[in-house]
Order: structure tokens, then sequence, then C-alpha cells
């Protein structure tokens, strides 16, 4: 599940935090590239601002939740003030419970990220040495150990973002910036940080967010938008290479169905295919085929549809990337309020949508892998691309391996945010599942890339096997960097796992996208 970094997007060397809501680049910035966080002024100030109206509530004889009571079902209990550092202690290492495998460096510091986001807002009633102590973390390179079972996505991705408190406790373990694991006392003594000594409302305000179902939306919304574009290019060398028809693709039939992601998506399949000597040698009345397979002749519809989801859930997240997620909050009139914000079921829709259409692409994808390699559907290739048929199997198993994740994909598709499991003695009795959809959607984006990878290998063989036609000059610089690379060239069976991981780290790394536009100008 590594990150991607297919995007034309310059993502910035240092990020304001506090100065106004984040952008999806930011978090990528910052979670995948190192970069530093400055945090503003005027946010600072707030910040000391409503610490004050905290401290005043400490002293007040009437119990308020988070301050002076103890927490969830055990709210009832009113705390007395030298036990007040204890609560919040206790509140931290009770909740630093996960379990499982490391959860990766990026999702981790993009989870840290927003919530110093949202602790520099001042809805939280933080202290300013707490909140630069947090961001001094993250510019520090110090990942808190955070493990992949813990969270339900309702009151907060509670076990995570308890496990980053811990460490600026100075307990618990953490990874530096070098990637060692070491106790996190001795690395925040190696980064001159002082460990926090909680007060009043700090542990409740550093782990009631949505901060990990959200780091990874963002994560994940990077990711797909560049794979999107890697699958209209392979649409389009699939297209080519089986000898189908770009007729389909024009502007005016995708103008009848103005659906605006269709409309993208077929302008880039018709950029990519621009030009083809091997579309050009079937455009005559010899030819007799009159429409297109679905996963050739629909594959805009498909990639569209998937678009317009992406979109709609990069609305999600930027109106959640503005929020400041805590329970309870300072509003900016000075009260101290309860509510439910620190529900996930936003975010964790949209991370099961992106589950589903993701699969949806990949299973077209793959579908149009394996037209290549029926002899009776590929239009006059030999059977599986293979050399010499019978003795060699060509990509026969390439497509068995698109076949297995396509299948885990679909299982991945199932949702998340329908599932609850009451929680907390019956006060947590609805919750989201968000981290959940969060992880699932990680290993569908990550799967997407190898699918794709697959198909844009193939395509690249069948276009090389119709020579001497030539293929369209974009198609033909993606056949090139596989070539340079040490894939695709036609010939006699080889090892082919490594040339599949040539094509993945050729999709994954931004490659095919840039020869491409290099060619056609900017895809959207």
């Amino acid at each position: 599940m590594g990150g991607m970094t297919a995007t034309s997007a310059v993502l910035p060397e240092h990020v304001v935090v506090g100065a106004g809501p984040l952008t999806i680049e930011q978090v990528v910035a910052v979670a995948r590239h190192g970069a530093r966080v400055v945090l503003d002024d005027a946010a600072v100030a707030e910040v000391r601002r409503t610490r004050g109206i905290i401290r005043d509530l400490a002293d007040d004889t009437v119990p308020h939740y988070g301050i002076s009571t103890g927490f969830g079902a055990l709210a009832t209990r009113h705390i007395p003030v030298d036990l007040r550092h204890r609560l919040q202690r206790s509140l931290i290492r009770s909740h630093a419970a996960g379990s499982g495998p490391e959860v990766e460096r990026e999702v981790v510091r993009a989870l840290m990220l927003l919530r110093v986001a949202t602790l520099a807002t001042g809805r939280t009633g933080i202290r300013e040495e707490t909140l630069r102590t947090y961001a001094g973390m993250l510019d520090a390179g110090i990942t808190p150990v955070v493990h992949e079972y813990g969270s339900l996505g309702c009151s907060g991705d509670l076990a995570p973002l308890s496990h980053c408190a811990l460490a600026l406790m100075g307990e618990g373990e953490v990874r530096d910036a070098a990637g060692e694991r070491m106790p996190a006392a001795d690395a925040l003594a190696a980064a001159g940080l002082t460990p926090v000594e909680l007060e009043e409302k700090e542990g409740l305000a550093l782990v009631n967010g949505t901060d990990g179902m959200l780091g990874m939306l963002c994560l994940a919304l990077h990711d797909l938008r560049g794979l999107l574009v890697v699958a209209d290019v392979a649409a389009a060398m699939s297209v080519e290479g089986l000898l189908g028809t770009d007729d389909v693709f024009t502007a005016d039939l995708h103008a009848l169905r103005p659906q605006p992601g269709q409309a993208v998506s077929a302008a880039n399949i018709r950029k990519v295919m621009a030009h083809s000597p091997i579309r050009e040698s079937h455009r005559t009345e010899e030819c007799t085929r009159v429409q297109d397979a679905y996963s050739l002749r629909c594959a805009p519809q498909v990639a569209g549809g998937a678009r317009d989801t992406l979109d709609h859930a990069a609305r999600v997240a930027g109106w959640e990337l503005a929020s400041a997620v805590d329970n309870p909050v300072v509003t900016p009139d000075g009260r101290v309020e309860s509510n439910g914000n620190f529900h996930g079921a936003p975010v964790a829709y949209v991370l099961d949508f992106l589950a589903i259409v993701a699969a949806d692409v990949a299973s077209m994808s793959e579908r149009r892998t394996d037209r290549f390699l029926d002899v009776s559907r590929s239009n006059g290739l030999p059977p599986f691309l293979a050399d010499d048929p019978g003795v060699d199997s060509g990509h026969m198993i390439a497509q068995y391996t698109q076949a297995a994740i396509v299948s885990e994909m679909k299982r991945l598709a199932a949702p998340a945010s329908v599932d609850s499991i009451p929680s907390s003695a019956m006060q947590e009795d609805h919750v989201s599942m968000g981290w959940s959809g969060a992880r699932k959607l990680r290993r569908s984006v990550d799967g997407l890339a190898r699918v794709l990878a697959v198909e844009v290998l193939t395509a690249a063989r069948g276009l090389q096997l119709r020579a001497p036609l030539q293929p369209a000059p974009a198609s033909g610089a993606v056949v090139g960097a596989l070539v340079a690379a040490g894939a695709s060239a036609p010939g006699p069976d080889r090892f082919l796992a490594p040339e599949v991981e040539v094509a993945h780290g050729l999709v994954v790394d931004g490659t095919v996208r840039r020869v491409v536009e290099a060619v056609t100008g900017p895809l959207a």
C-alpha cells in the first residue's frame, strides 16, 4: 500500500496551519513528502484565548464534561482538582489500546497534521505549548507507532490518536526520521522536545477527531486522480491494440449525456489515440465491425463515473478539512458545548463509495486485458500474445494476477459504513467504521494500480505485435518507457513478475502519465 506520486500538482515545501482549511495537496505534502509545518500567528493567539476559558471552567464548582468529569459512560463522575492531570494521562494510556500491524508512516503523519490543524483553530481549548510540541514532532520526523485495529470511527479515531498522544507525553514507541523504532522519550529528547504533561481537557482534545480516516481519504483522492488518468491511457492503448474504433469517443456524442467526468475521460482517450497508424489501418469499408465490446466502448462512462464520485468525495473531504472536530468544543463566543461532530459517517460513506468505483474501474481494465489474450477476440493477435503458443504462455498468468486482485477488490467494495458495533456500555451505540473503510480503500487503491499496470503492459505487447504498423505517438511513448525499463518487448517467455513490477512502478511514480502528456499536453 505504498504511496503514489502520479500527479501534475506541485506540492509545497512548507504548510501554514491555522490560516484556513488545509488542502488535499498540503496533507499529501506533509504526510508523504515531509513538508514543514508552520503555525499561523493569529491561530496561536486564538489558542491562547480559548485556553483561558478552559482554565476558568476548571475552577468552577459545576462539573464540565472532560474538564472535571470522566469520559463516555463514566461522565457522571465529578473529578476533584488533584486527580485531573491523572485523568488526562489515564485517558490517553487506556485508549492507546491498538493491535495488529503498524500503520504506514504517511497515514500517521496525515493523522497528526490534521489533529494539529484542529488544535490550531482554538476550538479545542488546548495549550499553546501542547500544540507546538505536537507540530514539532511532525517536523522532527517522529512517527508514533499506530496499529491497524482500534478505531470504530466514532468519538474520533480514538486508539490511533491516543497512540500519537501517548508519544507526545513521552510514552510508548515511535519511529524516528530514519525509521528506527525507539521509545518516544528518547526520540523527543533527541529532537530537543519536552514531553507534555496534559492538563484539563487536553486529553480529549488530542483524541476526539476523524483525522485518521480523513487523512487516508486525502491520500486516496490524490492517488486515485492519478490512476484514473492512467486508466484512460490504458483504455486508449487497448482500444487501439485491439483494432477498436475511437469514433465513439467524439465530444458531440458525450455531450448528449452531459456527465462531466465522462466527457473528460473521452477527451483523454481521444488525445492518446490521436494520429494512430494502427487505427487508420482499419478505417476502411473492409472493416465490418460495427460496435466494440462494452469494456472498450464504455470506458469513458465507467472511468467518468468514477471521476464524478471522486469529485463528490473531494467535496466531503474539503468540508471536513474546514472542520474543528472535538467534544466538547469551545465556540467562538466562549461557550463550551458537547456535540456529536466526531461521528465519522460523512467521511465513512465516501470512503466506501471510492472502494466501489476503484473495483469497477479495475474490473473493466481486467476485461480489456483478457480480450488481448483470447485469439477469438483479439483480431489477429497470437493466443495469449505468446511468441510460440503452446510452448510459450505469454501473458496468460498476468491476467490471472489481475483477476485475483479484482476479486479481492470486489470483496473490499463491501461497505464498512453499514456496520456498527455498540461500545462504551451503549453510550456509543452507533459508530461509523470509517477507519475500517479507509484501511480497505488503501488496499483497493494499491490493487487498482497493479491491475492497470498489467493492462498497460499487455496493451503495449499487443501494440508491438501489430508491427510494422505503428501505434499512436502517445501510446508509443508508453511502449518506449516500458522497453527502456526492461519490460514489454515480444519474444519467448521469460520471468514475468519483474516486468509486472516495472510496469507498476511506471504507473505509480507518474512516468506513464508524464510520457503521454509530453505528447498530448495535459490530461485531466
